[in-house]
């Protein structure tokens, strides 16, 4: 299967699973009577060929020089370079040198201010942040201006607020800040992940030495540029680039007293027994395999903006995606027709095209992965329902898709595809739907559709998942704890609960 071409699904049965096309409504309607205009936003901030690695407050180059990718066009965007020990070891020693001789003994309206300045600098380049977004992951440029590059304001903007008061955090208790900080992100939301581990690092006094994900490297150099614009003082926030090799180095680093990260279950287990008895602090934020749960009395046209944007947001790649569609027996052909008349509209394509509803795969590895599922779906015995829209020549791009028929025995309601794929199961009594739901390694999310507040908060009461919605899904505040149970990790990011993990409180 070439991973970088979308394929025909032919709508006849195959021999193992049946295969439905869903026809672009605008075809059917308007022809080209009606087409949508071209509506790109366009770069105008130039990429250098080569960004090094920040360390104490300079840009450094290094060896080993790796490209990153547009996943929309297959071109080079940039390169950077590959973080051996050496360099591991320095960007620890500049975040320690800078925790004992200046950040952790700031005042704490001090630091305040200079995370408020970094959020009001992220606000005031926003448009050009989303454009970078936009290039180097793949997502649509309506997602990275309305949502990333404001929540990513958000957070900086929040914990500035609680810099100055961590003492009110935790009545009657002592706090202290605990170090260095080790933080490794994932490709799915660069920037917000980094703001989301940095904010409260730094609102707390520690110093941070993070690694950005191979495939999306970029913004996190225009962040570091904000940093230095910003005044925060060399050496508190470090990057080193790499892959899984340099976030190995940093994680087992004898220097950091405390490891956050955002990944695969597979990984994340890996460095929770890299670290153990070591005492150093750690959080995990890892895979999920969310549930959306529609009763018969829920709002079905809010409902399916609910699925749409529980699955079909970011191209899929969401951790707490909504991944998992249980539907009430009695309204689910009704559901379902309306979910193809609202996935008929969607517009798959160029990221900066203000058009686009579903972007490019971030990567070709990424592709194959939901290839791979896609096609064990079908094979299993399940029915694929596939949006028949055109697409890109080139670059890394996959239809929305959904499956019905879909059992728990089939590998695409068990594993995370992390792509734009819904699996879609029935039930018939709130107790079944539960069972459902929690019947999954995973913790991280779910959601619930009712006209009831009773039955939304009961069943969200017997919910094992670390976030649950109720007649919404992926709605995110930065006052809002954000985490998960089970294999998919524990501790807490966001909200007064997102200090925690940096802070020593005692009495």
């Amino acid at each position: 299967m070439d991973a970088t071409k979308l394929h025909a699904i032919d709508p006849a049965p195959g021999a193992s699973g049946g295969a439905r096309s869903i026809p672009d409504v605008r075809e059917l309607l308007f022809g080209d009577l009606w087409p949508y205009a071209p509506a790109p936003e366009r770069n105008v901030w130039p990429i250098a060929e080569r960004y090094g690695h920040f360390l104490d407050g300079e840009f450094v180059d290094g060896d080993g020089w790796f490209a990153s990718v547009n996943p929309a066009t297959e071109e080079v965007v940039t390169h950077v370079p590959t973080a051996d020990a050496k360099v591991v070891d320095r960007a620890v020693k500049a975040a320690r040198s800078a925790y004992e001789t200046c950040w952790r003994d700031m005042p704490g309206a001090e630091r305040g201010k200079i995370l408020y300045r970094i959020g009001r600098m992220i606000q005031e380049r926003s448009r050009e942040l989303a454009v970078l977004e936009s290039i180097d992951n793949g997502k649509p440029i309506k997602e990275s201006r309305d949502v990333d590059v404001p929540l990513v304001a958000a957070h900086f903007l929040y914990y500035a607020g609680w810099a100055d008061k961590l003492r009110y955090a935790f009545p009657g208790a002592s706090v202290a800040p605990i170090g260095v900080a080790g933080q490794v992100i994932p490709w799915n939301f660069p920037l917000l992940m980094a703001a989301w581990k940095i904010a409260p690092a730094l609102a707390a006094g520690n110093t941070v030495v993070i690694k950005p994900a191979e495939t999306t490297p970029l913004t996190m150099t225009r962040l570091c540029e904000i940093f230095v614009e910003a005044g925060l003082p060399p050496g508190v926030v470090n990057v080193v680039h790499g892959a899984g090799a340099t976030g190995k180095l940093l994680v087992e680093h004898p220097g950091i007293d405390k490891v956050a990260f955002t990944g695969s279950t597979e990984v994340g287990k890996l460095i929770q027994r890299a670290l153990a008895g070591t005492g150093r602090r750690l959080t995990l934020e890892l895979g999920g395999k969310g549930a959306n749960i529609v009763f018969d009395d829920a709002p079905l046209d809010q409902a399916v903006e609910g699925i749409v944007a529980g699955i079909w947001f970011n191209q899929g790649h969401v951790c707490c995606a909504g991944s998992r569609l249980l539907v009430q027996e009695n309204v689910a052909d009704a559901l379902l027709a309306k979910l193809d008349e609202r996935m008929a509209t969607l517009r798959v394509g160029d990221p900066l095209d203000k058009n686009t509803d579903i972007g490019a795969i971030n990567s070709r590895a990424q592709l194959e992965k939901i290839d791979e599922l896609v096609a064990a779906g079908r094979d299993e015995g399940a029915d694929m329902h596939q949006l028949a829209c055109p697409i890109p020549e080139r670059g890394f791009f996959f239809r929305p898709t959904y499956f019905t028929g879909v059992t728990q025995s089939h590998r695409i309601a068990r594993e995370e595809i992390f792509g734009p794929v819904l699996a879609v199961q029935t039930f018939r009594t709130p107790d079944e739907a539960v069972q459902l739901a929690n019947n999954t390694p995973y913790g991280l999310s779910a959601g619930i559709w009712s006209d009831k507040g009773s039955k939304l908060f009961s069943i969200a009461g017997a919910m094992r998942a670390g976030v649950v919605w109720g007649n919404t899904f992926n709605a995110f505040d930065p006052g809002s704890p954000f985490g998960g149970y089970k294999e998919s990790g524990f501790g807490r990011e966001g909200g007064r609960h997102g200090l925690l993990p940096y802070l020593e409180v005692t009495g």
